[in-house]
């Protein structure tokens, strides 16, 4: 029988899509890993939240933020998108940490937005170096992202360079597909920081779980939560998506057994908006690798 890492392999080929994953029980395990590509630089998309929520965190761990102070969001003044903030009408006032359940649960771009305004990039920066994450990069937020997007593609808006995007008989070199340009990571470092965040290590406890309750809540199914169907097991996870890029990272927990951290890359052939083929074989990649790391041989 092929090994997990080319069953790996062939199920990301088999949907069209280049794949990266590591994957490791979130306590020490000397040797129990799952790695394709993990120490390659790939490009983060919303996945860069995690790393901001953890540092959202650090300041309200520290007392510098209160987590109930309210703060004015206008929806036009902010990245567009689908979900949560962005895609209101009207202006909201949220509390800190509601806007922050906006930004993982929904993957919220406009609460992601002003967070970061808040947080700074120098405090994601320092928070990066403070878990050891040295193959990670932040460089900006959605906004940041749309605005370098709209210049490559020569449109008038992020919604026509959007399209332009998922039209695949373009030809369009874009630089939030290159890592060297975009927020970037590596599988590795990212379940280096989902075990972090599991077993209490970035910031306080209380920050911690609170962590570990937003991403329980997000609300999508057809990822890592697609190769988990059965009733107790527990993901919490961050998707990203940009283009020909479909990524999450998450948890998964089986009652009564030691979680395992998953993170998944793809870069796909195609663009279009909706890719069912390689969303499922993010699903069914992860459930490769923590069938195998949950084989008892550890």
């Amino acid at each position: 029988m092929p090994s997990v890492e080319q069953r790996i392999r062939d199920t990301f080929r088999d949907a069209g899509a280049a794949g990266w994953l590591h994957a490791v029980p979130v306590v020490e395990a000397p040797n129990r890993e799952v790695a394709v590509g993990a120490d390659d630089q790939v490009v983060m998309a919303s996945v860069y939240k995690l790393p901001l929520l953890v540092a959202l965190c650090q300041r309200f761990a520290k007392g510098t933020l209160a987590p109930t102070a309210t703060v004015r969001v206008h929806p036009r003044s902010g990245s567009p998108g689908p979900t949560g903030v962005a895609a209101f009408q009207d202006p909201v006032t949220l509390s800190w940490r509601d806007l922050a359940a906006s930004m993982i649960a929904v993957s919220d771009n406009a609460a992601a937005d002003v967070i970061l305004g808040e947080v700074g990039l120098a405090a994601v920066h320092e928070t990066l170096t403070d878990c050891g994450l040295t193959g990670t990069k932040v460089v900006g937020g959605q906004a940041d992202v749309e605005a370098a997007l709209v210049r490559d593609t020569g449109a008038t808006s992020a919604a026509e360079a959007f399209a332009l995007l998922a039209d695949n008989d373009q030809a369009l070199t874009v630089s939030a597909y290159d890592p060297a340009f975009a927020s970037a990571t590596t599988a590795r470092d990212m379940t280096s920081l989902l075990s972090q965040v599991w077993q209490d290590a970035v910031v306080t406890p209380e920050q911690c779980a609170y962590m570990r309750r937003l991403m329980a809540l997000q609300v999508w199914p057809h990822r890592v939560r697609a190769g988990f169907p059965y009733a107790g097991v527990e993901i919490g996870g961050k998707t990203g998506t940009i283009g020909a890029i479909r990524n999450e990272v998450a948890v998964v927990t089986f009652p009564g057994e030691t979680p395992v951290a998953v993170a998944i890359f793809t870069y796909a052939a195609r663009a279009d908006a909706a890719l069912p083929a390689v969303d499922t074989a993010i699903g069914e990649c992860a459930r490769l690798a923590v069938t195998e790391l949950r084989s008892g041989r550890w």
